[in-house]
């Protein structure tokens, strides 16, 4: 293991995602043995009592609810935005012209216009960034990813990926996350599933959309933005797919799920049964062919730190520590681990391109984007 070194954090919001990165980055020194080990110096929230509540529940140094306060603190090194989008872009900015490295929770800004400011001011600063899409990270779905990568299914010739919840099919009750595009499914949920195929594909060449609004008034008010999305899409491999996601697919809990197809072969994955993944091998002898599963285990990407035992498996928050990890490592070595802002803009850009194509009722080729 290297020489440790502290490096002071600060995290701007403390509530749902701000807690997970907070725990994350108290617990990632133990488990990953990295040699930077975080210091949570300054949590900033919307009100100084919620920033002090964060503070003592965190275990931050400081609190303040000006996150102008926590980018200029001369102990804070490396930054985590968990705000709302809206707040994105000009946080982000800040940090890197103060030169710290920023990870930013997705999908980057409210636009695809606030993403390009961020990857360009990430770019000019030279600084290590990071955007925080954690479903991707399970050792199953890292696995997956190098199964494609080494050729396991031979060529690839479809991708099925949906990302669907049922956590908004209450309509008596009126919220904020019913109003503005950035807060609707293609803005907020869709975005995992969209990030899932460029990991595990790579460039959609062009996609039709299909953008829906199925409960057009929640608690007496107009919704103003979307309940669900379908699209085709064609992958610069050559390959079909389709992507599918939901806020108000009953029964749903947590269906990140996918399906790829090859010449040689297949896999699903599911994450609500997250520590499994299913490999169909089509050379197995007729009488022995049919999709097997795979439990992940120490022999998985980024399993054995937090267990030794095959099948016992790993979590949510443990995504999140797998994310910081990842965000330590760019730091010291000064080299992009994935999905850095510019790959991240390859996600803003298909929620660009969906928009178009429903608008349009056409195909939308990405370099038009």
């Amino acid at each position: 293991m290297s020489e440790m070194k502290e490096i002071g954090l600060g995290i701007v919001g403390g509530g749902y995602m701000g807690k997970a990165h907070s725990v994350a980055m108290a617990a990632v020194g133990p488990v990953f043995g990295t040699a930077l080990r975080p210091r949570l110096e300054v949590i900033a929230a919307s009100t100084p009592e919620s920033a002090e509540r964060y503070r003592t529940s965190y275990g931050f140094s400081r609190a303040t609810a000006d996150w102008r306060e926590l980018v200029s603190d001369p102990k804070v090194e490396a930054v985590v935005i968990a705000s709302p989008q809206a707040t994105h872009r000009e946080v982000a900015v800040a940090a890197f012209e103060r030169g710290l490295p920023v990870m930013c929770e997705k999908p980057m800004g409210v636009s695809l216009e606030d993403a390009r400011a961020m990857v360009a001011s990430a770019e000019a600063s030279g600084c290590p960034n990071m955007v925080a899409y954690n479903y991707i990270r399970t050792p199953a779905s890292q696995y997956a990813r190098r199964l494609v990568e080494q050729g396991a299914l031979g060529r690839i010739t479809w991708f099925r990926g949906e990302h669907t919840e049922d956590f908004h099919n209450d309509t008596d009750v009126a919220a904020w996350r019913y109003q503005g595009r950035a807060n609707g499914c293609i803005g907020d949920l869709a975005p995992h599933i969209f990030n899932a195929a460029l990991a595990l594909m790579g460039p959609v060449k062009a996609l039709s959309a299909r953008i829906e609004t199925v409960h057009r008034e929640r608690g007496g008010r107009k919704v103003t933005n979307d309940d669900q999305v379908q699209m085709m899409v064609q992958f610069a491999n050559g390959a079909m797919g389709h992507l599918f996601g939901s806020r108000v697919a009953t029964g749903r809990k947590m269906g990140y799920a996918y399906e790829i197809s090859g010449t040689a072969g297949s896999i699903r994955f599911d994450q609500e049964d997250q520590n499994a993944l299913w490999y169909y091998d089509a050379s197995d002898p007729p009488e022995r062919r049919g999709f097997r599963k795979i439990l992940a285990g120490p022999a998985h990407p980024d399993y054995l730190p937090f267990c030794k035992g095959p099948g016992h498996g790993t979590g949510y928050q443990d995504q999140i520590i797998i994310e910081a990890k990842d965000f330590l490592t760019a730091i010291e070595t000064g080299k992009p681990v994935w999905p850095t802002f510019r790959d991240g803009l390859e996600v803003r850009r298909i929620i660009d391109a969906a928009y178009k194509s429903n608008e349009s009722g056409s195909w939308v080729p990405l370099n038009e984007i």
